[in-house]
């Protein structure tokens, strides 16, 4: 479940995108307050305790480290992590700042994946759905070939399971697996925080909006 639940999300948001052409802003969007409240509140009530349990003093270190380099990150996929796509109307070629810096930060969601129970697989996988469907949506709108979609967004799809896959099997990562983990809680913070506050438009209360991001961290503690 660990390997197939990204995944499967992914082609998922992607046959979505290609069969049934979502228009519906709103819903999406709903979607994505949905996933960043599920994806914050897994990390806070079940990856922030297991590393500080291992009494290692630099941990907060490596977490504002993973906060830095999310941001980084978005400088060149211009905030794709969390539903933010712009371009130019009609693509010629695959947007390689996007893809590169997608991609890393997919691989680097797998590290603690397989190091937990489901429930994280199941909060990546949740959260990557709106975005396979934003990104199909939005690379379709700009015109760019077929293959050249297909090809990006299975790599996208295998990303996070490559992750979890090198994070299992490569025995001088497992002496780093605290740390690494810390890096991509940093992360999540910086990504379902930032969906949860751009859920809001204008700051405006949005009871739809409120109950969706109140069902994911309850659905959150269930797990």
């Amino acid at each position: 479940m660990n390997y197939i639940l990204p995944l499967l999300s992914v082609l998922l948001g992607y046959s979505i995108a290609l069969v049934i052409k979502p228009k519906n802003k709103s819903n999406l969007k709903l979607l994505l307050a949905f996933s960043g409240s599920f994806l914050l509140a897994l990390t806070v009530m079940h990856l922030l305790p297991d590393v500080y349990e291992t009494k290692n003093q630099s941990i907060g270190i490596f977490i504002m480290m993973g906060i830095l380099f999310q941001i980084i990150l978005e400088f060149f996929s211009k905030g794709a992590e969390h539903g933010h796509v712009h371009g130019h109307p009609n693509m010629t070629h695959i947007p390689w700042l996007l893809f590169i810096s997608l991609c890393i930060h997919a691989f680097l969601e797998g590290f603690p994946v397989g190091h937990h129970k489901d429930n994280l697989a199941i909060g990546i996988a949740i959260h990557h759905l709106p975005i396979a469907i934003i990104l199909t949506t939005f690379f379709i709108n700009s015109h760019l070939n077929k293959k050249a979609i297909f090809v990006f967004m299975m790599t996208f799809a295998v990303m996070t399971p490559l992750g979890t896959f090198v994070s299992a099997y490569v025995p001088m990562l497992s002496d780093y697996n605290t740390e690494i983990t810390a890096v991509v809680i940093g992360i999540l913070f910086h990504i379902s925080s930032t969906i949860i506050f751009e859920s809001s438009e204008g700051h405006k209360f949005n009871i739809a909006k409120v109950s969706m991001i109140v069902l994911g961290i309850i659905l959150a503690y269930l797990l």
